[in-house]
C-alpha cells in the first residue's frame, strides 16, 4: 500500500526538507537550499503554500496530478494530502514554501478570517498562476516573513509574522480576482455548462429522485471544487451559486404552476422539495407571492 507521511508540525516538515527550525510554528523554505526529490505523499496537519518557479515533476493533490507552470501558487490546508512525483528521476526544485501551524493564528484576526480565503480548498488544477510582477510581490512577502522569523523571538514577533502572512494572503486574493477576470472566456464556458446542467437536471427525474441540486453536486459535475465554483459564479454573475440555482428553480416552478392537472404539493416534489411548505416559503421569498397566488394570476 502506498505510504503517506503525516506532517503535523512545522519541525516535522523542516526535518523532512533538511532545513533548520527557527520558529516552532512557522517556516519559509527556499527550495534552492533543499535536496533533490523523486516522490513523496504527505498528509498535512499544517497550512502550506508552495511557489514553484520551474517544473519539478507532477504535483499530486489528493489523487489528482498537476503539471506545474512557471510561477504557480498552490495552497494546502490541514487535512489535505499532497505530494510530488518526478517519474523516478531525481529533480531539484526551485521556489519557496510557506508553512505555518494553526496555533500560530489562534486568537488573531487571521485566525477568525482564515476560512474566508477559500482558495485553500481549491483543487490543484485551480491553482493561481502569477505574472512576473505578481511573482515579485509574492517573493517579497516570503522574504519579509522569513526576515521576521530570523529575528530573536519577542513579544512583537507573532503579531508581525501573522500580519505579514495576512498581507500575503490578501495579495493572493487580489491576484485570484485578476485570474478570474483574465480567464473570462473559460469561465463563460463553465456558466454555459452550469446552465445546461440545471436544465437537464430539472428535465429528468433527478430532482424528484435526488432532491434539490446542491452547489457541491453542481461543482462535482463540472469537475471543480465547491469553493472555486462558488467564487467563480459570484465573480461572473454577482450572485452566489446557491442564488443562481434557486433562481433557476423558481423559473422552472413558474412554468409548472400553471399546469392545473398537478397540485402544488406534486410540483414541489417534482422540483426536489421534501415538504411543500419549504417550496412555498422559497417561492414567496423570491417572488413576493405564494405558488397558489401565482397560479391564480392566470
Amino acid at each position: 500500500m502506498e505510504q503517506v507521511e503525516r506532517i503535523d508540525t512545522v519541525k516535522q516538515y523542516n526535518n523532512n526538507m533538511g532545513v533548520d527550525t527557527l520558529h516552532p510554528l512557522v517556516s519559509v523554505i527556499n527550495f534552492n537550499e533543499v535536496p533533490a526529490v523523486q516522490y513523496f505523499r504527505r498528509y498535512m496537519g499544517i497550512y502550506a503554500v508552495f511557489l514553484k518557479n520551474i517544473k519539478c515533476g507532477d504535483m499530486l493533490y489528493g489523487c489528482q496530478p498537476y503539471d506545474y507552470e512557471d510561477g504557480t501558487l498552490v495552497f494546502v490546508s490541514p487535512g489535505q494530502v499532497y505530494g510530488v512525483d518526478s517519474k523516478g528521476v531525481a529533480m531539484k526544485p526551485s521556489g519557496y514554501a510557506l508553512v505555518f501551524h494553526p496555533d500560530l493564528i489562534k486568537g488573531t484576526n487571521l485566525g477568525k478570517t482564515i476560512k474566508e480565503y477559500t482558495f485553500f480548498s481549491y483543487e490543484v488544477n485551480e491553482a493561481l498562476h502569477l505574472s512576473k510582477k505578481e511573482r515579485k510581490t509574492i517573493i517579497a512577502c516570503f522574504e519579509k516573513i522569513e526576515e521576521e522569523i530570523e529575528q530573536n523571538i519577542d513579544k512583537h514577533s507573532k503579531t508581525l509574522i501573522v500580519s505579514n502572512i495576512e498581507l500575503f494572503l490578501n495579495y493572493c486574493q487580489r491576484f485570484y480576482d485578476r485570474q478570474f477576470i483574465t480567464r473570462s472566456n473559460v469561465n463563460s464556458n463553465i456558466l454555459v455548462r452550469f446552465e445546461k446542467l440545471l436544465n437537464d437536471y430539472f428535465k429528468s427525474d433527478n430532482a424528484f429522485m435526488l432532491g434539490l441540486p446542491s452547489v457541491a453536486y453542481c461543482a462535482k459535475e463540472l469537475h471543480l471544487s465547491a469553493n472555486y465554483f462558488g467564487d467563480l459564479i459570484k465573480k461572473e454573475t454577482g450572485n452566489t451559486a446557491l442564488d443562481y440555482i434557486q433562481s433557476k428553480l423558481i423559473d422552472e416552478a413558474k412554468g409548472r404552476i400553471f399546469d392545473h392537472s398537478k397540485t402544488i404539493n406534486e410540483i414541489a416534489a417534482e422540483l426536489g422539495f421534501k415538504y411543500q411548505q419549504h417550496f412555498t416559503r422559497l417561492f414567496k421569498q423570491k417572488t413576493g407571492i405564494t405558488p397558489n397566488e401565482y397560479r391564480n394570476l392566470n
